[in-house]
């Protein structure tokens, strides 16, 4: 159990004991600053109000009630009725020894059902795709550690109008002789060569348009040329999954194709319930609770007058899937913030024609956009997109050339190696320490330091607790002794390290990773500034205190490990 759990459960038991009731219960969270003790308890306000007490007064009743001695040095109520907590050292101590950073959540479980990265197969991967793909992706991981049954679900792009365009280029080119490998081996080339052609070719614009009807209804032709696409596409996006460390794989794709031969039923359905109505021959869902200024329904088109369906009807159906078949009770959509008033309408929509039961939850969570030092969004020099491949390989060959300057005694091949760890994870670290919703600057600079909030500076942290444990001659991750906690900077280090699984929850629950990258951050300082001021391998120190300090350290470097693997990112023990 949790420090906060701790208390929380002992400070609600002492309320409900001074005849307060339970929806009243306190909300116990790490202090802000030192003189306010090491935690805050908050709620004693709201739970005066509900029983017409003073709320100082009722404060010192539960106070009383609870009964921390064993817990705290001293118990005091700030201000109009906080209550600041100063742990025992003894008591953080004797957590920290029970600690298990791999524990899992003590709630129950729930299935959680994660929509991310979500790449169109008509185009390469590009910077675009980055954030929905990671952050998601974190997420996922995080969720899992807590204990919780994740369904990855990557709604690719795989359908629509510009499949007919590409297919008939595909058609063109393997009628001369050439494989569909060869032809697709850069993907962005071969759209916008379909694109020209598709412009300004009215024969093949034709073409085009007849091939988007055939592959709709099933045509067999059509279909083998659209298959070989999205087996290259895939594979492509697949690579790039690998290279950055993303867990998604080949089974967790749930493209818009694959609910195809759902959309006819359900939009008859949705007619036949009267929530979907005929509107200059389309069929419309009017949705009265998004409304405008003047009180006009939102309108929601699930099937337009030619008969064809929208990326509406698609994601209605993909709904209707991950909550009666998946059986989700969270359903999270990592989608761009531009996309805002169409997942409200999928949502509003799902409710209203009952896809969807009240009991599941319906989160979409958008996020900003990656920008370039210009304040526009980042593009190459030429003002192209930039594509995932070439930005990856780019922070590859930076962080090789840093590592090769700050450690010359390395090998190419050991460079290398540490390089891809390096810049992968300082690409995603830079992205996943800020705010979700906020957009960021992509500075290569600032990304690759060793000092500051970034990925290099959290795994140099790591691999100084791994030389720590070399000199030590002693294996970090089986070590481990009784903990002792006799200073402040003993005493800061170790609440730092009891707060991991805190963190998790609140990450898990808010869907915000930067809240995980700011404790790794702050993890790493308190360690730094335990290892300047408390010696561990000098000769000086005593048996039992060189124990402690490198169970500390054992801990501090699991932590930061686990921390950075629900990231996505790999740690490396030479640097």
């Amino acid at each position: 159990m949790s420090i906060k759990s701790i208390f929380e459960q002992r400070l609600s038991t002492a309320m409900v004991g001074v005849g307060l009731p339970t929806e009243t219960s306190p909300s116990v969270r790490p202090s802000v600053r030192p003189e306010f003790g090491d935690y805050q308890a908050n709620g004693v306000m709201r739970a005066a109000k509900v029983a017409g007490e003073n709320p100082r007064n009722l404060a010192k009743k539960i106070l009383a009630a609870a009964d921390l001695s064993d817990l705290v040095d001293l118990a005091e109520i700030a201000g109009p009725g906080f209550i600041n907590l100063h742990l025992k050292k003894v008591f953080i101590a004797k957590q920290l020894s029970e600690n298990d950073s791999k524990r899992t959540s003590t709630r129950v479980p729930k299935t959680v059902v994660i929509d991310y990265s979500g790449p169109n197969l008509a185009k390469e991967m590009h910077v675009g795709h980055l954030r929905s793909t990671i952050i998601g992706d974190c997420i996922a991981r995080v969720h899992e550690h807590l204990g919780n049954k994740v369904v990855r679900q990557n709604h690719m792009g795989d359908w629509g109008t510009q499949f007919g365009m590409l297919i008939a280029e595909l058609e063109y080119h393997m009628t001369s002789g050439e494989t569909a490998e060869l032809v697709l081996n850069d993907l962005e080339k071969f759209y916008q060569r379909a694109k020209t052609r598709f412009d300004s070719e009215s024969a093949f614009a034709d073409q085009a348009r007849k091939y988007v009807v055939r592959l709709q209804s099933g045509d067999q032709h059509c279909l083998r040329l659209w298959q070989h696409f999205i087996d290259v596409s895939i594979q492509h996006n697949l690579n790039i999954y690998h290279r950055l460390n993303v867990s998604l794989k080949k089974e967790h794709i749930k493209a818009e194709s694959s609910y195809n031969h759902q959309l006819e039923e359900l939009v008859s359905r949705l007619s036949r319930s009267g929530i979907a109505v005929d509107d200059q021959g389309a069929k419309v869902i009017f949705l009265h609770e998004i409304s405008d200024r003047n009180g006009r329904a939102s309108v929601m088109i699930i099937r337009k007058s030619d008969g064809g369906y929208l990326y509406a009807t698609t994601d209605l159906a993909a709904l209707e899937h991950r909550a009666k078949i998946l059986k989700a009770n969270r359903i999270l959509y990592f989608i761009d913030a531009r996309q805002a008033l169409h997942m409200k309408q999928v949502f509003s929509a799902g409710r209203l024609a009952g896809l969807v039961s009240d009991e599941v939850t319906l989160e979409h969570h958008p996020f900003g956009t990656m920008m370039g030092n210009d304040g526009k969004p980042f593009k190459t020099r030429t003002g192209g997109t930039v594509k995932l491949e070439n930005l990856i390989d780019e922070s590859i060959q930076r962080a090789a050339d840093l590592v090769a300057i700050k450690n010359s005694t390395l090998h190419d091949n050991e460079i290398l190696e540490i390089a891809k760890k390096v810049g992968i994870g300082a690409i995603k670290y830079a992205d996943l320490s800020k705010h979700r919703s906020t957009d960021y600057v992509f500075n290569w600079d600032a990304m690759l330091s060793l000092n500051g909030n970034t990925g290099p500076y959290l795994q140099y942290a790591y691999t100084r607790i791994c030389s720590i444990f070399k000199r030590a001659k002693v294996e970090m991750t089986q070590y481990s002794s009784k903990v002792i906690v006799n200073n402040d900077e003993e005493k800061k280090l170790c609440l730092k390290i009891l707060q991991f699984n805190e963190v998790l929850e609140q990450v898990a629950e808010d869907s915000l990773p930067h809240l995980l990258c700011g404790y790794l951050y702050e993890l790493a300082s308190a360690f730094m500034c335990f290892y300047e001021k408390c010696p561990i391998l000098k000769s000086t120190v005593a048996v039992e205190t060189y124990q402690s300090r490198l169970t500390l350290c054992s801990k501090t470097g699991e932590t930061i490990f686990t921390g950075l693997k629900l990231l996505g990112i790999e740690v490396t023990e030479k640097m």
